[in-house]
């Protein structure tokens, strides 16, 4: 069986990490997420970064509240809001049907994923509940878009002085699960992907993206995440 307890255990027994440093269009981006869950054997997790403005909408989200956005545009595969892309470290988890840790529940696994987060962000920082709700400062439910990802913290979210600083969104399929997250509104170290990723499994390896998997997902980009029909389905 996998470890579990973040902090004293680990949700993976094994974890191969992915520093995607190559900047890519957003509809790529999710085709490399979706080419992972397809192809990995092994809990996976990917890290990336925008340098350009991007903005990722959820599965059932409606495309005619973000077409006047002025930025490079694509609905996600898994659910959740709007997230604005751009200054954010981006994430995404693949857990295969064949690991143990597949046999949690869904909320377990984002619960377990953002303690995680949470330990690495540091002091200060908490998983949203009623303790963290009741010391929120209130505000008025009009003036909260209720599309918006980081407006609205759900339970476990990660949050700062009061803030969302991540959230997640899941899909699970015959072949695993997948979890696309981003970390914003906080300044990170610059080993905070590597201690994020021990904080997930003691036995951490370092992969690359081959040109292989690119291309493979180039080919999903352009079937799926780059046409009319998925950005306007709904």
């Amino acid at each position: 069986m996998s470890e579990v307890h973040v902090g004293s255990q680990h949700l993976f027994g094994t974890l191969e990490v992915f520093r995607d440093i190559d900047s890519r269009r957003a509809a790529l981006n999710m085709a490399i997420d979706e080419a992972l869950l397809e192809t990995a054997t092994q809990p996976t997790i990917r890290f990336y970064r925008w340098d350009h403005p991007a903005l990722s909408f959820g599965y059932f989200g409606k495309f005619d509240e973000v077409e006047k956005e002025k930025r490079d545009l694509v609905r996600r595969w898994t659910g959740g809001g709007i997230v604005f892309h751009g200054d954010d470290l981006t994430y995404s988890i693949v857990i295969p049907v064949n690991d143990s840790a597949f046999g949690e529940s869904s909320m377990s696994i984002y619960e377990k994923v953002h303690r995680a987060i949470q330990v690495t962000v540091g002091s200060g920082a908490e998983l949203e509940g009623r303790d963290a709700a009741l010391r929120r400062p209130r505000t008025s439910q009009r003036d909260v878009p209720t599309n918006q990802c980081f407006a609205n913290p759900v339970r476990a979210d990660v949050l700062l002085n009061g803030e969302k600083v991540a959230g997640a969104a899941q899909r699970r399929t015959r072949r695993g699960l997948l979890q696309q997250g981003s970390i914003q509104n906080v300044e990170l170290t610059g080993d905070f992907e590597k201690n994020l990723a021990a904080q997930l499994s003691q036995n951490c390896i370092a992969r690359t993206i081959e040109q292989a998997h690119v291309e493979h997902a180039q080919q999903i980009a352009k079937e799926k995440y780059a046409t009319a029909a998925w950005l306007q389905r709904r």
